[in-house]
């Protein structure tokens, strides 16, 4: 049995719809909102900050997937699954974790030397950032100013859509030999944001502007949508990280796992313009 957890998030959702597609055994773990699920898939309520539903979702898996971006309740689902029995953890991790030049990056890197360190089978995705994250939270000036702000300046970003993600994680956790591994996996260019801009212009017919704002504007913000200001200031952060250029590494992994080609943005871009018109 595989458990998913976050199944009802951006990603939890898509690798559960990759997994059933497969026929793999699948548990989905949600939080809050209880996904809508084919026939036959379990759902458990799974929520890190309630210790006691947490045992009760790892009872009778062997595989877990990990979706979380805080480290003490991830270590705290590691142990429980040490102690449940389960066989394999595979984390969904940030593209340079190993280097921990950033904050996500060191969040994500102290939860993988935790896995490392308990014992289990492991297996790390390194994904840049997600496509999805122009719907999540550009959607909204792209609509009503015709524009998308950001504090990363002119760095260019291999982003990778979710969709394409998702085609690896099930391969991964439906498939053996994955063990000891730490994928880096990115879309097929990396675009500043300019580019998003005259890309989104193409899609919508109508001009989009991109707006470089500086770090204090894009944290307030951040904090005027309601983000915790400890994301907010590692948002902030990983913006700092795309504008030196340290996320544009294209590489061929995610081809090669899948047996697919990721998705350019372009595509992307025109299976979600009703979502940014």
């Amino acid at each position: 049995m595989i458990l998913v957890t976050g199944a009802s998030g951006t990603v939890g959702s898509e690798v559960l719809k990759a997994l059933v597609a497969r026929r793999a055994p699948v548990r989905a773990g949600y939080r809050t909102r209880r996904p809508e699920l084919p026939a036959g898939v379990e759902a458990v309520p799974l929520d890190y900050d309630r210790p006691e539903t947490i045992r009760p979702a790892l009872e009778g898996v062997g595989t877990i997937f990990l979706i979380s971006t805080t480290v003490a309740p991830e270590k705290k689902v590691v142990d429980a699954a040490r102690r449940a029995g389960v066989r394999r953890v595979v984390k969904l991790s940030a593209l340079r974790a190993v280097e921990e030049e950033f904050v996500f990056g060191r969040w994500h890197r102290a939860v993988e030397k935790h896995i490392e360190a308990s014992g289990l089978a492991w297996t790390f995705l390194r994904p840049n950032g997600f496509m999805q994250n122009v719907v999540t939270y550009m959607a909204g000036t792209i609509r009503s100013h015709a524009a998308i702000y950001s504090s990363a300046g002119n760095g260019a970003v291999s982003h990778v859509d979710v969709r394409d993600l998702a085609a690896v994680g099930a391969a991964v956790l439906a498939e053996s030999g994955h063990e000891g591994q730490a994928y880096d996996l990115t879309g097929p260019a990396a675009l500043t944001y300019t580019q998003v801009a005259e890309i989104l212009s193409r899609v919508l017919a109508r001009p989009i502007r991109y707006v470089p704002i500086s770090p204090e504007q894009y944290k307030q913000g951040a904090l005027a949508a309601g983000t915790p200001e400890t994301y907010a200031d590692a948002l902030v952060d990983l913006n700092r990280y795309y504008a030196e250029g340290k996320m544009s590494e294209i590489t061929p992994t995610l081809r090669l796992l899948s047996g697919r080609d990721p998705t350019p943005f372009e595509q992307f871009a025109r299976d979600h313009a009703e979502l940014l018109r």
